[in-house]
C-alpha cells in the first residue's frame, strides 16, 4: 500500500483528523498535510522518530510507515537520477561570499562568476553544506538545540523539527534560501580557501556548533592533537599551594616547555613560575633599543 494513502485511510476509520497525528508527531499540521499529498517526501526512517509516534497514533505495526517511506523514496530517487535538476544558486552564492575570508571574496567571486556553478563554486558549497549537516545531523535529538536554532530564527519548534529533516535531504542542487537562513548562516561565522592547494578552513558558530574549525584538503583533517601534559605540571596546577594566583598566560607558557630526558617536577614549575615573575631575570628595554 501507498505511504500517505495508508495514512489518510487509517485516519478515517479512526475518525480523527491531521491536527492530532501533526500532535502527535511533533510537527507542523502543514508538514503533514504536505506529506500526504505528495508535495514534500517522506523523511528518511533513520533521521527522525515520527514514523514511530504516528504508527503508535494510528495504531499501526512498528516499522510499517518506515518500510513504506523508503520505498517510496527509493522510487523518487530513481526518478531524479533519471531527470536531475537544474542548479538554482543565486542567493546561496551570495551567502556564501559573504562568510567567505574578506581578502579572498572578490578573486572568488570574479571566478564563480567566471564559470556559474563551476568546479570551485561546487566544490566550496558542498564541503559548508556536508559540514552544516554533519552538525545538524548530530544535534537532530537534542531538544534544546532544536529550540535555540527555532527561537535564533523566528521558527517554532515543531516547524524547525520539520525544516531539519528537509534540509537533511537536500543537495548543492536544491539549496533553498530557507536552508541559508535557518542552518548555513547562523552555524557558518567564515570560511577560507587556498587555491593552490584547495585545502579549506570552515570556522563555525561556537556557540551552536563547538569545536576546532574543520580543516580539508582533499580529506577532512583533524585538528593537531594537544600534546600530553608533563606529570610534574600536572602536581603543579592540582597543587594550590605551588600553583597559587598563575595566570592563564603564565600555565601557557608553562605548557609550552619542552624537555628530552628528566621529566620536571612540581617543585621546578614553582622555581620557573617564580623565575617568570621576578624583574631581576630580565631587561627592560631602552629607549634608545625602541626607537632603533
Amino acid at each position: 500500500m501507498d505511504f500517505s494513502l495508508l495514512i489518510r485511510q487509517r485516519l478515517r476509520e479512526l475518525g480523527t483528523e491531521q491536527r492530532a497525528l501533526a500532535a502527535a508527531a511533533q510537527v507542523t499540521e502543514s508538514y503533514i498535510s504536505q506529506l500526504l499529498t505528495g508535495k514534500k517526501p517522506p523523511p528518511a526512517s533513520e533521521r527522525t522518530d515520527i514514523y514511530d509516534r504516528m504508527e503508535t497514533f494510528l495504531r499501526l505495526p512498528a516499522g510499517k510507515l518506515a518500510t513504506l517511506a523508503d520505498v517510496h523514496r527509493t522510487e523518487a530517487l530513481k526518478r531524479k537520477l533519471a531527470d536531475p535538476p537544474a542548479p538554482l544558486f543565486k542567493e546561496v552564492r551570495e551567502l556564501i561570499l559573504r562568510k567567505c575570508e574578506p581578502s579572498k571574496e572578490h578573486p572568488i567571486r570574479a571566478m564563480f562568476d567566471k564559470e556559474p556553478f563551476g568546479a570551485l563554486e561546487r566544490l566550496v558549497t558542498q564541503k559548508l553544506l556536508d559540514v552544516v549537516k554533519r552538525v545538524t545531523n548530530e544535534e537532530l535529538d537534542d531538544e534544546n538545540w532544536l529550540r535555540l536554532v527555532a527561537r535564533l530564527t523566528d521558527r517554532s519548534y515543531e516547524q524547525m523539527r520539520v525544516i531539519v529533516l528537509e534540509f537533511l535531504e537536500t543537495d548543492i542542487f536544491n539549496v533553498s534560501v530557507e536552508n541559508c537562513v535557518t542552518f548555513l548562516d547562523p552555524l557558518i561565522e567564515s570560511w577560507d580557501i587556498d587555491l593552490a592547494t584547495f585545502g579549506m578552513e570552515i570556522v563555525l558558530n561556537r556557540r551552536l556548533a563547538p569545536g576546532h574549525p574543520k580543516k580539508f584538503g582533499f580529506v577532512e583533517l583533524e585538528p593537531t592533537p594537544p600534546v600530553d601534559e608533563e606529570p610534574g605540571l600536572q602536581a603543579f596546577l592540582q597543587d594550590p599551594s605551588l600553583r597559587g594566583d598563575a595566570t592563564a598566560k603564565e600555565i601557557e607558557f608553562l605548557k609550552k616547555l619542552t624537555f628530552t630526558r628528566e621529566r620536571p617536577t612540581p617543585l621546578y614549575y614553582y622555581r620557573e613560575l617564580q623565575n617568570l615573575r621576578d624583574p631581576l631575570h630580565f631587561h627592560r628595554a631602552s629607549t634608545e633599543a625602541k626607537l632603533t
